[in-house]
C-alpha cells in the first residue's frame, strides 16, 4: 500500500486495545496514549499534509478477538499498520495475521523476550531492561528467598523462568510459586496469601496482570504484612493499577519500568501536562501509556520520511530511529527491532506515584534473547 502521489486522504491505522474486560484497567490507558499522540500530530498538520485516522476496535480482553480484529483491520479496513496488544497471548494471536498479510504490529508492552518478527516493532521492555536490575536490587535490599505469583498465561510463566534463573544463579531460591487465571477474583488469593504467610519469603515477585492485580495487593494488605520487610515487586504494576487498588494499599511496593510519571525532565513535564488537560488532573500516566505514545511518534517520523504505508519501507526506515520520549531518548535497535529503553525501579508512595530508587544513566540496549548475560544469567 503506497501513497506517493499527491492526496489529502488520511493515513489509516488500526488500534487494538481492550476498553472492556479484565485488561481494560491498563489497555484503556494505552489507547489514550495512542490517541494523544495521533491528535498532537494531526493538530500540527498531520504527516505530509495528511491526517492520521485511527480505526479502533475493542477486543474485550479476549485473545482470540485480537487475531480476528487484526485480520478485519488489514483485509476490510485497509490498515497495514496496527498499534495494539498488552498480553503476550494477544500479541501471539495477531502475529500470524500480520506475518501472513505483511502488516506491521507496534507492540507497546513489556514482555518475556525470546521473540523476533520482521512484522513487529517491540517498544516495551525486555527482561534485560527490567528483570535483571530488579533482581539485583531486591536481593541487595531484602534477601534471597522469593515467592512467585502470576497470571496463568505465557508472559508470567516465561518471565518467572527467567527470574528463577537469575535468582538461583546468584545465590537465591524460589520457595513457592502460584498462578491464578486471567480475570481471577479476590478470593483466588486467599490460599496463596496463607501459603506466603507460612513460608515467609523475603520478596513476593508478581507477574499478575490486569484488574486482578488489585486483588493481589488488597489480599496482601488484609494480612497486615509490612512492605518494608516483605514487599511485592513487579514488572507489571503501574500507576494505573495502584490507583485502582488504593494508594494506601500500593504504598511501599516496587515496580521495574522504563518510565514512571515522576521522571524528571522537561519532555515528560510537557507530556504529563497535555495528558492531564485532556483526561483530567487525577489521571496518572504509566509506562504502557508512555510507550504507546512514543511509538506513534516514531511511526509518524518514519512515515514522513517514506511517505508510504508499505510495511517493508517503514520497517527498513524505522531501524535506528531515535525519539525524545517522556522517559528520555529512545531508539529502535536495528538488530532486533526492539526499543532501547531506560531501566528504572520505583517504590510506590501514598500519593499513588513511584519514588525512583534506581535509574540507568542512559537507555539500555534491547537484548531480547539475553545474549549478553551468558547461559547462567548471572548479573554480576
Amino acid at each position: 500500500m503506497t501513497s506517493s502521489c499527491k492526496t489529502s486522504e488520511p493515513w489509516r491505522v488500526g488500534v487494538l486495545f481492550s476498553q472492556s474486560g479484565y485488561m481494560s484497567v491498563i489497555e484503556e490507558t494505552q489507547l489514550r496514549g495512542t490517541l494523544t499522540a495521533i491528535d498532537e500530530i494531526n493538530d500540527s498538520g498531520g504527516i505530509n499534509g495528511r491526517p492520521i485516522e485511527p480505526i479502533i476496535y475493542d477486543p474485550g480482553s479476549d485473545s482470540r478477538n485480537y487475531g480476528l480484529l487484526a485480520k478485519k483491520l488489514m483485509v476490510e479496513d485497509g490498515c497495514s499498520t496496527i498499534f495494539g496488544c498488552y498480553t503476550s497471548s494477544s500479541r501471539k494471536a495477531v502475529l500470524p495475521v500480520v506475518e501472513r498479510l505483511n502488516g506491521l504490529l507496534w507492540y507497546p508492552t513489556l514482555y518475556e523476550g525470546f521473540e523476533f518478527s520482521s512484522n513487529v516493532i517491540y517498544t516495551g521492555a525486555t527482561p534485560n531492561q527490567n528483570s535483571v536490575q530488579l533482581c539485583r536490587i531486591l536481593m541487595e535490599l531484602y534477601g534471597t528467598r522469593f515467592y512467585f505469583v502470576g497470571s496463568d498465561y505465557i508472559y508470567p510463566r516465561e518471565s518467572n523462568r527467567i527470574m528463577r534463573e537469575l535468582i538461583r544463579n546468584n545465590g537465591g531460591s524460589v520457595v513457592g510459586e502460584s498462578y491464578v487465571r486471567l480475570g481471577a477474583d479476590r478470593n483466588s488469593f486467599v490460599p496463596i496469601m496463607r501459603e506466603i504467610r507460612q513460608l515467609q519469603p523475603d520478596v513476593i515477585f508478581s507477574t499478575v496482570v490486569g484488574n486482578t492485580t488489585t486483588y493481589l495487593y488488597q489480599a496482601y494488605a488484609d494480612l497486615g504484612i509490612d512492605p518494608r520487610v516483605m514487599p511485592i515487586a513487579s514488572l507489571t504494576t503501574t500507576e494505573a493499577e495502584i490507583r485502582a487498588m488504593g494508594y494506601d494499599v500500593g504504598d511501599g511496593h516496587l515496580t521495574a519500568a522504563s518510565y514512571f510519571q515522576g521522571v524528571g525532565n522537561d519532555r515528560n513535564a510537557t507530556f504529563i501536562d497535555r495528558y492531564k488537560k485532556r483526561y483530567g488532573e487525577d489521571e496518572p500516566t504509566n509506562m504502557c501509556l508512555e510507550a504507546s505514545y512514543f511509538q506513534v511518534n516514531v511511526f509518524a517520523k518514519t512515515l514522513a520520511e517514506t511517505n508510504s504505508m508499505d510495511t517493508s519501507m517503514i520497517r527498513q526506515s524505522v531501524m535506528g530511529s531515535e525519539f525524545d520520549a517522556p522517559q528520555g531518548e529512545v531508539s529502535i535497535n536495528p538488530v532486533w527491532g526492539h526499543a532501547d529503553l531506560w531501566t528504572r525501579i520505583g517504590r510506590a508512595n501514598r500519593s499513588g506515584q513511584f519514588d525512583i530508587v534506581f535509574e540507568s544513566p542512559s537507555s539500555v540496549k534491547a537484548d531480547p534473547y539475553l545474549i549478553g548475560y551468558g547461559r547462567c544469567l548471572e548479573y554480576s
